[in-house]
Order: structure tokens, then sequence, then C-alpha cells
């Protein structure tokens, strides 16, 4: 099954293909005005005015960002992917963010999978003469590689450069979470659906479900956000139910999710899988979905895409990189496990020092948990509920 096709992202040839084609091997978008460097940037010459699509020139023209308040280098970390196209989608939302403003560095990188790591960007920066920095997560929720895998890269950073460049400061931001935002790109999206376009049959909302899918987390707090956003989603939209469900990790997974959809006799379901970009797991959705129309050919079955290049996605970062600046970055640790576990009001307990504000870790060190070997099958090891239960309240 094809996913539904949005005009509402930028795709990879809408950002440039002269900007691809010469992107430098790191994913580096650099900057003429660094402290050491005299250097032009031939990833943003490469998209002069001449060779912009229609697409990327209306974005730069249209879209509004605030000031920024101070001009300081900015980490943009994704999680990474095996997939080429999910990392190129990462670093040409980074050229893209940087085009709109290019008054300081953007640096994409990645947690695992694929390169350029976290190290390689703080290396970049050093290079440059940087060591104040701006560090977001191109994460959607607060779940484990947000609250201790990628601090814990930056740990590791500060204790490579302790005698060289003790100075090394880092400003850790927020995930995206639940915006205005985000839910207005999704609520166009499903209003696109009911178009003959794409629902020919002028299926009613009535007797549709949506399935909505999330990644999966081994934290509790992040798989509650998920329903939260589904839920938040689905109010007001007329659709009979909801359905919320996970193609990873904890559950209900996604054949369980279209299990409880049916329940309902829709005619029709609407899946939306809550991605930014695309990757192996983005396939292994349109997978499932195409089987499930297979077997169940009497109910009409739309895929919508992951969210992509948007613009939507653009002021939620830019958001998210003021709140660096100006030192307000906060988060709601009340139901954090590490937290739980550090005050001693988790079952589980360990001295796990984690603050939000301002985002410090001190005295303790972090280990990634798993390892990702590329030829070699992982086993799941939350594939049974039960089995899931019994650990997800645990702490490395």
């Amino acid at each position: 099954m094809a996913f539904i096709q949005t005009s509402d992202t930028l795709t990879t040839a809408s950002v440039a293909d002269a900007s691809l084609s010469n992107l430098s091997p790191t994913g580096t978008v650099l900057n003429s005005d660094a402290p050491n460097s005299n250097a032009t940037n031939p990833d943003l010459e490469a998209i002069a005015p001449s060779n912009r699509s229609p697409e990327l020139q209306f974005i730069l023209n249209n879209i509004n960002l605030p000031s920024l308040p101070i001009k300081r280098p900015l980490l943009m970390v994704g999680h990474g992917t095996r997939n080429p196209k999910g990392r190129q989608d990462l670093i040409d939302f980074g050229i893209l963010y940087h085009q709109i403003d290019p008054s300081r560095p953007v640096i994409p990188c990645f947690l695992e999978l694929t390169g350029p790591s976290i190290q390689d960007g703080i290396d970049q920066c050093i290079a440059q003469g940087y060591t104040d920095i701006s560090v977001l997560p191109i994460l959607l929720f607060a779940a484990r590689h947000n609250k201790f895998d990628v601090t814990g890269e930056l740990d590791r950073a500060k204790a490579r450069y302790a005698d060289t460049h003790p100075q090394l400061t880092f400003h850790y931001g927020r995930h995206f979470g639940i915006t205005p935002a985000i839910l207005n790109l999704w609520k166009n999206r499903l209003t696109l659906l009911d178009s003959p376009e794409h629902n020919p049959n002028g299926i009613s909302r009535e007797d549709t479900v949506l399935l909505f899918i999330g990644r999966g987390s081994s934290d509790p707090d992040a798989n509650g956000d998920v329903y939260k956003l589904a839920r938040m989603l689905w109010e007001g939209s007329g659709y009979h139910t909801v359905e919320t469900c996970f193609i990873g990790i904890t559950h209900p997974r996604l054949d369980e999710g279209f299990r409880r959809a049916r329940l309902y006799n829709p005619k029709r379901i609407i899946v939306l899988p809550y991605f930014m970009f695309t990757g192996v797991l983005m396939e292994k959705i349109g997978a499932i979905a195409t089987q499930q129309q297979v077997n169940y050919p009497d109910i009409s079955i739309a895929t919508l895409p992951e969210m992509g290049i948007h613009p939507q996605l653009l002021k939620v970062l830019r958001d998210r990189e003021i709140e660096t600046q100006l030192g307000t970055v906060a988060m709601n640790c009340e139901l954090c496990k590490f937290r739980l576990a550090a005050t001693g009001d988790s079952p589980q307990t360990a001295g796990h020092s984690h603050s939000h504000s301002g985002h410090s870790h001190t005295d303790h060190s972090h280990s990634h948990g798993h390892h990702h070997h590329p030829n070699t099958p992982v086993p799941d090891p939350y594939a049974q509920p039960e089995k899931y239960h019994n650990r997800i309240w645990q702490v490395p």
C-alpha cells in the first residue's frame, strides 16, 4: 500500500538537488561568521535564488520565525536510521532551517546507526572556535534517548575536552513534544483525506476509526504522551473513535491495533504513523497496512505519511532553540522513571542525579544499553507483554 501523498511538506528535491550533491561528508552546515573561519559556505551558495525550487522559495519568503536572542551554534541531534532517505531528511531539515536564518552554524548529527555522530558534530563546533553550543534533540517525545543517551554523549564530550577546552558548555533543549503546531499539522492532513480524491466513496468520519501509531519506548511517561496526543487529535474530530498502538518495544503493537480498530466495524481505517521522518519502521508500517488491506478488502485503509520537512516543524524547532538561549527549557519530570528511581519512589532505585532545569548531569555515566549490528537480528526483549510489564519501570 502506498502512503497517501500530501503537498504540505518539502521534499528532498525541494530543498535542492544541487545542495545535496555538494553536502559535506559530515552533513555540516557551516557559517562564514564562525570565529576562526573565513570560509564561505558551499552548501548554502549551492542553493542560490536561481536554483531554488518554487516550494523552497515560497517557504523562505513566507515563513515567519522570531529572531534569535543569541547567535550561538546549534547541534541538531536526530535518532539515526539505516534508511538513506530518513538520514537525508534530517540533514535537509538542518539545511533548510539554516537557509531561513544563516546567522549561526547549524550542525545535523545522529545518536546512532549512521553519521555524523554527536561527537563529530561537537568536534565541528570546536574546530570553528565555538565552545558555547545549543543542543536540540530532534525527537518527538522525552524517552530514554532524550533523557539519557544524548546527554551521556554530551558528558563524554566534556570529558574529552576537559583539558583543552574546559569552558565547553552545552545548553540542552527540549524535545518537540505536544504542541498546537503539530496538532494543526495532523488536523490539516486529516481534512485532506475527506476530499473526493482520497475518499472517493465518501465514507463519513462517523464510520471511520483513526489508528494512531507511536514509535514505542521503554519509558512509560513517553508512551503516555502518545496516548494523550492521540486523544487530543480525536477530540472534536468526528471520527468514531481512535485506537492507539505502537510499532515496537511497548504494547499494543500494530497488528493488535488493527484488530481493535476492526471491533468497531468501520468502513474505513485511517493509519496515522506519528513519525517525523521516514525509516525502517515507516516501511514496516506500510507493509503491515498493505497486508491488512489484502486480508480485509471490505474496509478501506488509508495510510498517511510521516510529517516530513514541514513548515510547522520549523516553527517548533525555532521555539525550542530560543528556549535554550533564554534558559526557559522546562520538562515535566514528575513521572520520569529515572527521577522516581533517584528519589526512591520507584520499586527500583538508582543513583541518577537528573535535573531538567538547565539540564545538568553530574556524577554519573551513561551507557546506551543496547547495540546495533547491521547484519545481526536483534531479539525483541519486549515481544511478550508480560515480559514488558516486568521490566518497564526498571532503570539502567
